[in-house]
Parts: structure tokens; C-alpha cells; sequence
């Protein structure tokens, strides 16, 4: 296993950027390779092929950021293919066709604004009380923050 004197996804630390790990940021181009350690040296494991997909910084190391996606897959990402925008995929766990019921409030009782299907990547407007608001394809509504896969639990996210 890598220990190369960065910080681990224990509980939250500062990282050498200065930001909190872990945390969850979005892929900037629609061609990441993930490679099996922190250097264009190491062979690429997988490329992501979306932009915008949310990933788990895990840790980092120098300009480096080893990362999780929704699969629980890791490896290590340059920082320039990262951004800070978050996004979130809906119950990516979930069996495919589900359909989950964005509100126009945050709350159960709320009326439904729209249906989305499961594993659709959404943008994150904010989080309070365990709810999200999120976009996507032009619509928007509430969700549950347990129903996305891209925030932590008791996240607050403001516009």
C-alpha cells in the first residue's frame, strides 16, 4: 500500500492544498486518466470519460489527488482535471430504471416536481437539513441528501 506522508481519509485533516480530505469535487474534462500512483510514471488504470462526474478526494500528495468514484474504485488524478464543482449522481446504488421523486421543498410532504431515474449525474445547488436542491437537463427540486452520491451526510453546501 502507497504511504507517502499524505493525509488519509480518517476522519477530516488539511491536506497540503490547503483543502479539507476527504471532500468530493467534480471531473473537469471529459478524459481523466487515473493512474496507480502520484506521477505520469505510473500506468493508467482506467480513464473517466465524462465531465462533471463527482469523485472522493481520499488524498493527496503534491499535485496529485488520489481519488474514489462512485464504484469504489481509487487511483490518482492531476489536480488541473479536478474542480471545485459539486455534483452528485442520484442513488447510483439503486437498481437502473428506479425513478426517485425531486420535491418542490425540502421536505417529504412537499409536491413532486419531477421524477429522475437513478445514476443521473445532477448539479448541486445547495444542501441544508439533510436535503439537497439539484439541477439537471433544465429542471430542479429537492432531494434527500442520503439519495445522492457526492455529499456527506450533514453536509451544508450555500449557493
Amino acid at each position: 500500500m502507497l504511504e507517502i506522508g499524505s493525509v488519509w481519509a480518517q476522519g477530516t485533516s488539511v491536506g497540503p492544498s490547503g483543502y479539507k480530505v476527504p471532500r468530493f469535487v467534480s471531473l473537469k474534462s471529459d478524459r481523466v486518466n487515473v493512474r496507480g500512483g502520484p506521477s505520469t510514471d505510473h500506468k493508467v488504470k482506467w480513464i473517466f470519460r465524462r465531465a462533471g462526474l463527482p469523485v472522493e478526494i481520499i488524498q493527496e500528495f503534491e499535485n496529485w489527488r488520489r481519488v474514489r468514484d462512485s464504484e469504489g474504485e481509487e487511483g490518482w488524478v492531476f489536480h488541473s482535471l479536478l474542480s471545485g464543482r459539486r455534483t452528485a449522481l442520484i442513488s447510483p446504488w439503486q437498481k437502473p430504471g428506479t425513478l426517485l421523486s425531486l420535491k418542490e421543498e425540502p421536505q417529504n410532504d412537499a409536491s413532486e416536481v419531477v421524477k429522475a431515474q437513478v445514476n443521473v449525474l445532477v448539479d448541486v445547488m445547495k444542501c441544508k437539513n439533510n436535503w439537497c436542491q439539484v439541477s439537471a437537463q433544465g429542471r430542479q427540486g429537492w432531494l434527500r441528501a442520503n439519495m445522492l452520491w457526492g455529499i456527506y451526510p450533514d453536509e451544508v453546501i450555500e449557493e
